[in-house]
């Protein structure tokens, strides 16, 4: 005969199971698409000399218990937006354009959130 105590502690571990198994699944799905949009945006950067997508890096943040991975240009951060939006020439006129980031985290993240209620429905 099992004790109330010894069954609320079977729950206990049970759930807490359950939970990391969810927490460890949904971080190795956010890195993984954090690296396939890095990789995208490596892939799809204006390429003059190659050493501005050679710079795209992702850097986890947040705390735990939270997947947030940010993907970012460590080398050339100051001229992400300039190089995807166009910007103002010096002697007039405007530079096109060249969007790379936001289509690759367009393409890649879309997708997440059905697959986080995946891995919550099927338990890790």
């Amino acid at each position: 005969m099992t004790s109330i105590d010894r069954l609320a502690q079977e729950i206990v571990s049970a759930v807490k199971a359950y939970t990391d198994d969810v927490s460890d699944a949904i971080e190795k799905r956010v890195d993984e698409v954090a690296e396939s949009v890095r990789a995208e945006a490596d892939a799809n950067a204006p390429k003059r000399s190659g050493k501005y997508a050679k710079g795209f890096k992702v850097t986890k943040q947040g705390s735990s218990g939270k997947a947030k991975r940010v993907v970012w240009n460590k080398k050339n951060s100051r001229i992400v937006h300039l190089l995807e939006f166009g910007h103002a020439k010096r002697g007039g006129g405007r530079v096109a354009g060249r969007p790379h980031l936001r289509p690759a985290y367009d393409h890649h993240a879309a997708n997440l959130p059905d697959d986080i209620k995946r891995i919550i429905r099927n338990g890790g």
